[in-house]
């Protein structure tokens, strides 16, 4: 993709979106096959990593909705930080979709914006949990 070789013949996506030759579509296409594949394995190498230090975490946990309804990814069973449980959540954003010439001017750009969106979503939480975005850019910035 970085190289902008040709990855795929040109179809159209089950979403309707026509796909160019270069796949960009699949890296933003809400139902793209491999797009939940990926979030839950983000989630989980998190919830692991926690685990693996000691700290005890849970999944998707019931009870700890944003306003619309949606979960975060995870919490911890234990204070992390001024007796508040640490809250995640993940997510991806694809620097190939239209604005790449952007993206290619400053690295993390785009996991910054997407993290503090996060933090907007789940401000509600914030007063008794400790909130933490992960974002990632799918071609490296943490």
């Amino acid at each position: 993709m970085r190289l902008g070789v040709s990855l795929c013949v040109p179809h159209k996506c089950c979403s309707g979106a026509e796909v160019d030759a270069q796949a960009r579509h699949a890296m933003v296409c809400r139902k793209a096959p491999g797009r939940i594949a990926r979030h839950y394995a983000l989630h989980d190498i998190v919830w692991r990593a926690l685990n693996s230090a000691g700290v005890p975490s849970m999944k998707e946990p019931t009870g700890l909705c944003r306003q619309d309804g949606k979960r975060s990814d995870g919490l911890s069973l234990i204070p992390w930080q001024n007796v508040k449980p640490l809250v995640w959540d993940v997510t991806v954003v694809s620097t190939l979709a239209d604005y790449v010439d952007v993206a290619a001017r400053e690295s993390g750009l785009f996991a910054e914006q997407a993290a503090e969106r996060k933090s907007v979503k789940y401000i509600d939480l914030q007063q008794n949990h400790i909130f933490q975005p992960i974002a990632i850019e799918n071609m490296g910035a943490l």
